[in-house]
């Protein structure tokens, strides 16, 4: 299922519903009111009901959404119907992290190959993933219709590696380097940096405690 020209913050946000839906399904609970899922997220419940009217779901005014029903739609929606392969590209404390807390979170998402220039890593298998070495990365990624990569190199390495996977015929890259990189426009291309995202957390820390002193 695709829905055409959906914004991006919808898609973000139809992700983290999913995850919200999930924890309050094992509560045993069969409905759910927006304020309720708005409230887990910090957002409003308009936002909420914006984006699923997006999707074109709408609830029942006395008993909310049907959480199940809900899932199932969002799943058809961000997910791919044959799967996605997933491969990372850097094996350090990040990048072995990545692997441990993917591991069987989405059956339709799945990390399946690892890549690194260490010997001491390469021929090995951490969290079910094998390691192999970046001279193989375009073999491997053909042969196993690996679509996503991710980057958790050395800033410096960044821009080959992600120039290696496009060609490769990877299509979507999350980049967890601070260096910005340059995809073709075939690649759809996220960046998340580490640092910024702290000072933001610390600007805001700031002003809080200028505020509430």
């Amino acid at each position: 299922m695709f829905i055409k020209n959906l914004p991006h913050k919808t898609v973000e946000r139809l992700s983290q519903y999913r995850r919200s839906l999930l924890m309050i399904l094992s509560k045993e609970k069969t409905h759910v009111f927006s304020h309720e899922v708005a409230l887990m997220l910090h957002i409003t419940p308009v936002q909420v009901r914006r984006d699923l009217m997006l999707i074109g779901y709408s609830g029942n005014l006395r008993k909310g959404y049907d959480i199940k029903e809900l899932i199932e739609l969002i799943g058809k929606i961000i997910d791919s119907e044959k799967g996605q392969r997933v491969a990372v590209v850097g094996l350090g404390n990040l990048g072995k992290a990545i692997i441990s807390y993917f591991k069987g979170k989405r059956s339709k998402l799945a990390i399946i190959a690892a890549f690194d220039v260490n010997p001491e890593k390469i021929n090995r298998v951490y969290d079910g993933v094998a390691c192999y070495h970046v001279n193989q990365m375009t073999d491997i990624i053909k042969q196993n219709n690996i679509s996503i990569g991710i980057v958790s190199v050395p800033s410096e390495q960044a821009p080959e590696i992600a120039e290696t996977l496009a060609l490769a015929g990877i299509k979507g890259i999350l980049n967890f380097t601070p260096k910005p990189l340059n995809v073709p426009p075939y690649v759809y291309l996220e960046e998340y940096d580490m640092i910024t995202s702290l000072e933001k957390v610390a600007f805001f820390a700031k002003k809080n405690d200028e505020r509430f002193k």
